[in-house]
């Protein structure tokens, strides 16, 4: 280990986390049924979302709404759950990867929607699937440094956009193998949001503690997934076997600073294939790995927090968590926390 790939916390925690689960619910059959001709012109097979990616179904916002809508509705609950007044955070940061436009930040619509103070500051952090993971590092070190009491970390992210497009262009005339394979990824995400309030735990009884966490990077793989809100093309493959390599190396320091003792692993959600690779390269028991993916698709940076709030009433104060995350680029996150 060297430089600044890991780090601690010493007081800093989780103090709600909260999810809300888009309303539509889009089947891979629909999306079978949508690409039959093509499967019959082309010679592909339909069933593979389902059958290889082990995505049975997604979740679409309804029309019109917007991501920001998603992030606000989620840090609504967070700030909630929390028991802290909306003038206590003095930070806002949105991660999503999704975004209604290029500027202004999505952050300062979610900042006015929830009426949150003028010395509250508010700014964007994007880093494909592991925005969320680095913003609890990034408030983390806020809060360490006394600058803020409180943070709001909010994700809202929405498939529907993207797979409209996606889907008519497969099913066009044109559309060949190749379109389909790199364009499957596409049809593997999902749309949900999720937020937690981040504070010191020495404040908050019942929180949940940031032990600290490490990164790893190999980005001569930064050409592998190139997306768009109109497209995302991806070499599944050399994406998979890339992530899977950056995260062996990480595992290795993940050995080294004692974290293996772990009760709960919750995964960035991308596919059944993914998961179980990811389990047999790093030697870790599936059975302690909550599944999302199955119903929710990939929620990109949302992945992670939505699944640690669903399995957050089954942990037991006191259990080790590992939030572990591969973000296209390639980068690798590792966080530890104590519930």
């Amino acid at each position: 280990m060297s430089g600044n790939a890991t780090f601690s916390m010493t007081d800093t925690a989780i103090v709600s986390i909260a999810h809300v689960e888009a309303p539509e619910v889009m089947t891979s059959a629909q999306f079978d049924e949508i690409l039959a001709e093509t499967y019959d012109r082309v010679g592909g097979q339909p069933g593979l979302l389902e059958n290889l990616a082990g995505i049975k179904e997604r979740r679409w916002w309804p029309e019109g709404y917007l991501f920001t809508d998603a992030a606000a509705a989620a840090g609504a609950k967070a700030i909630e759950a929390s028991g802290i007044r909306a003038d206590e955070i003095g930070l806002l940061i949105d991660t999503s990867v999704c975004r209604d436009r290029l500027e202004p930040s999505s952050a300062v619509t979610v900042h006015h929607a929830l009426d949150l103070p003028s010395w509250c500051l508010s700014f964007d952090l994007s880093n494909a699937c592991l925005g969320f993971v680095n913003a609890l590092q990034v408030a983390g070190n806020m809060i360490a440094s006394g600058q803020i009491n409180y943070a709001l970390i909010v994700d809202g992210e929405g498939s529907r956009g993207l797979q409209e497009t996606t889907l008519a262009r497969l099913a066009g005339p044109d559309a060949t193998m190749g379109d389909l394979f790199a364009e499957f990824a596409s049809l593997t995400l999902g749309s949900g949001s999720a937020a937690a309030v981040v504070g010191r735990h020495s404040e908050n009884p019942g929180s949940h503690k940031v032990v600290g966490g490490m990164a790893r990077a190999d980005t001569s793989h930064h050409k592998l997934c190139v997306g768009s809100l109109d497209s995302m093309r991806t070499d599944t493959k050399a994406l998979l076997d890339a992530g899977l390599e950056v995260s062996k190396l990480a595992w290795g320091d993940v050995e080294e600073l004692g974290w293996l003792d772990v009760d709960r692993y919750i995964f960035h959600q991308i596919s059944q294939v993914h998961t179980t690779m990811l389990c047999e390269r790093l030697g870790i028991d599936i059975n302690q790995v909550p599944l999302t993916f199955p119903l929710l698709g990939n929620v990109g940076p949302a992945s992670i927090p939505i699944t640690l709030s669903m399995e957050a009433d089954s942990l037991q104060p006191g259990d080790k968590v590992l939030l572990m995350g591969i973000g296209s680029g390639i980068n690798t996150s590792v966080m530890e926390l104590t519930w």
